[in-house]
């Protein structure tokens, strides 16, 4: 049997039961599971809940001091999934045969933890053990009856003591490995990220309690309810004034992500001397979380000092989401642990719309209508998520990152393999990104099926339509990283007009080159070296020399090669490379070690409380199909010759894209009659262009589209190419 009721209670809501109510509530019968094509839709992971953390610290339980905690409405999901119909014997649990006592829980239909899978206790269950970098035990690994917690759990004390210590520990959570350290010591923090090679990107934190993280960020009721959802996803947060915390968990930055522990194992470790611990993936950098034991001990004993291990096997690799609420809405930034295998609403082939609950949270939608064709769309090479798509549902992956390189791709061949294999569902239509070198789309052309190849901006377009049940044309403004385009370039600051099936680019950002292509993308000091140059002409190879008098060499040669009319030199429009060279111009970053860091951190810089109804913005001109900068490159490189202070230099420029966003999505609505204008694309994570954009369109009178339930960035690319691949392939 599989577990989850048809009218479930508040606590059975993880759990799947098939059953049928018979006359008016007054009976409910369990039929035996069936085929995977009956089976009900999988449910996510889901973090601890209130009554299994009561037993986690109750003397009385048999699960006092369990890291493995579990009941029908929390617990492991999808990460232990292997197959359906959900049955336990489909599941890592399988290992762990029930004692009598978890047997008797298990079968008893009052009982909450009647058929819920992960079932298990100290007697029957998976163990947790310490062990150094040669995988020597460092505690007792028995299991102990008693009250004496420690004697239960006799690995708890030495970790807290290493973590004190400033040890780095990996510990084997839900769906991968964790590097952990403790959260207020520099000291630790810095050994952590020399030995990873992290040099700046933000590191998150687990805090014990809603206390912990209002002691130091600021929390308002709806961060909270994200922050403790079922979910539990990593939330973005402003630190408090005068933060105690270090820096260098999130240099140069005021945001700071935060998550509840939301395993009994996390709980336990916060349970004693630590309050706030550093929580990022396990894995070496640009390459896939690590899920098991051995490949642990192999692969991170150059950074972790110690490992916290255990013997459940992860099937189903992923990391955790990250979210926050923008404008008093939840976004969505990566959706993976807590939300994944959820289904979120498409637009059908024949452009019926299924709705979806508007919340915090993606709900189930209406079945696949029969002879509905499978799609798959493979996503993009950074932030990768792939979407399995019949009818009315998409299934969108967890979170895969970075596809470059071979080990990352066998990572996403894995993880395309068992979801197909989890939901029963073989692609007849594969979408994949036109780019010419992304191995995601080789790997995708490599599968049977029907090949559409959908443009990168098309399918961020059709991402934000299908979230949203929009069936008909609409504006789109797509402001992001980069997208290969059907001309050849890279195209990154695109308006476009169209649906579904079809677009049109109507009006795009002034190309740029890209000195050394991807040397550019890394280095925002040759972005704005190459803007000044190209927009500016001699008086901006001038100013170049000045901002950067020891780069003058570099300036000079980079003159030469952009003044050469016969070189061919990469071009992009990119709306990522503008905030790059903007940010390198005031110095706020002149290299990114990783990616977004120049734009994360310049929108950092805007004054506290910015409106965008104060401090003004540069001119800039629309002509024929082109938004041209160079006014805004004059006036920027004036203000600096006048000492406007930064704050108020970044604050005109996000006008000023706000406004070149704005007014050329309503000219292109203008033109056939349009109200409805969809924003989607990774810079819509920058808080104040987005609210600033959106609020702007709404006063006008269009009705705004944007993502909620899947992210704006690569990260819900798939839906749309998904979308577009189908309505396109079933016409071949």
């Amino acid at each position: 049997m599989e577990g989850i009721a048809t009218k479930p209670s508040s606590s059975n809501a993880g759990n799947i039961h098939r059953g049928k109510w018979v006359g008016r509530d007054t009976a409910f019968t369990i039929a035996e599971s069936g085929s995977r094509q009956n089976a009900a839709a999988l449910p996510p992971d889901s973090a601890l809940c209130p009554r299994c953390e009561a037993d986690l610290f109750d003397p009385r339980s048999r699960r006092y001091f369990y890291p493995f905690t579990s009941c029908t409405g929390c617990g492991p999901r999808f990460t232990m999934a292997r197959q359906q119909p959900y049955d336990r014997s489909a599941t890592a649990m399988v290992s762990f045969p029930m004692c009598p006592a978890c047997r008797e829980e298990y079968e008893n239909p009052v009982d909450r933890r009647f058929h819920a899978q992960p079932t298990a206790c100290p007697a029957c269950g998976p163990a947790v053990s310490l062990v150094d970098g040669a995988g020597r035990p460092l505690a007792p690994s028995g299991r102990t009856e008693g009250c004496d917690p420690f004697a239960r759990a006799p690995w708890l004390e030495k970790a807290w003591h290493l973590l004190r210590e400033g040890a780095i520990l990996a510990i084997k959570s839900l769906g991968g490995f964790h590097l952990a350290c403790d959260g207020t010591s520099a000291a630790a923090i810095e050994k952590l990220r020399r030995r990873k090679g992290r040099p700046c990107k933000p590191l998150a934190v687990m805090c014990r309690d809603r206390s912990v993280v209002e002691k130091y960020c600021l929390l308002s009721e709806a961060e909270h309810r994200l922050l403790a959802s079922p979910a539990a996803p990593i939330v973005l947060l402003r630190r408090r004034r005068h933060c105690p915390l270090p820096e260098t968990l999130a240099p140069n930055l005021n945001l700071l992500g935060v998550m509840l522990p939301y395993t009994p194992l996390h709980r336990l470790l916060l349970h004693g001397p630590l309050e706030l611990l550093v929580m990022t993936s396990g894995n070496l950098s640009g390459l896939p979380l690590i899920t098991d034991n051995e490949e642990a001990l192999n692969e991170l004993k150059g950074i972790a000092d110690c490992f916290l291990l255990h013997d459940r096997e992860i099937v189903h690799r992923c990391d955790d989401s990250v979210a926050a609420v923008v404008d008093g809405e939840t976004h969505i930034y990566r959706r993976s642990r807590g939300y994944v295998p959820l289904a979120v609403a498409a637009t059908s082939p024949a452009g019926e719309c299924f709705t979806v609950k508007r919340g915090s949270a993606p709900c189930a939608v209406r079945s696949a209508a029969p002879g509905s064709p499978i799609v798959l769309g493979s996503g993009a090479e950074m932030k990768n998520t792939f979407c399995l798509l019949k009818g009315g549902e998409a299934i969108l992956s967890q979170h895969l990152g970075a596809i470059d390189n071979e080990e990352s791709l066998n990572c996403y061949r894995q993880s395309l393999d068992g979801l197909q294999q989890l939901l029963g569902l073989r692609p007849e239509i594969i979408g994949y990104d036109l780019h010419p070198h992304y191995l995601v789309s080789r790997a995708a052309r490599e599968l049977p099926g029907i090949h559409v190849g959908v443009q990168h901006h098309h399918a961020h377009l059709a991402s934000c339509l299908a979230e949203n049940g929009y069936t008909g044309k609409a504006v789109g403004i797509i402001l992001d990283g980069s997208g290969y385009g059907s001309d050849g370039n890279l195209w990154v600051f695109e308006i476009l007009r169209g649906d579904c099936c079809s677009y049109t680019r109507r009006f795009h950002l002034a190309y740029m080159p890209l000195p050394g292509g991807e040397k550019a993308v890394r280095s925002p000091w040759v972005m704005a070296v190459s803007c000044l140059l190209w927009f500016c002409g001699e008086a901006g190879g001038r100013r170049a020399r000045r901002i950067f008098p020891e780069k003058r060499a570099q300036v000079d040669l980079l003159e030469r090669l952009i003044g050469k009319k016969t070189l061919t030199l990469p071009l992009a429009c990119g709306c990522g490379r503008l905030f790059d060279a903007i940010s390198a111009l005031l110095g706020v970053c002149l290299e990114n070690s990783y990616e977004g860091q120049a734009a994360i951190e310049l929108s950092e810089r805007l004054p506290a409380a910015a409106a965008s109804s104060r401090g003004g913005a540069y001119s800039f001109t629309i002509r024929g199909q082109v938004i041209e900068p160079a006014e805004m490159f004059a006036g920027i490189l004036g203000d600096l010759e006048e000492g406007l202070p930064p704050k108020k230099i970044v604050l005109k420029f996000h006008n000023t894209v706000a406004a070149m966003a704005v007014e050329a999505a309503c000219l292109a609505a203008r033109e056939e009659g349009l109200r409805t204008i969809a924003l989607s694309g990774g810079c819509w994570q920058n808080r104040y262009l987005f609210t600033t954009v959106k609020r702007e369109l709404q006063k006008r009178g269009f009705a705004v589209l944007y993502h909620r339930l899947v992210p704006a960035n690569d990260g819900g690319l798939a839906l749309g190419q998904a979308v577009v691949a189908r309505n396109l392939g079933v016409r071949a």
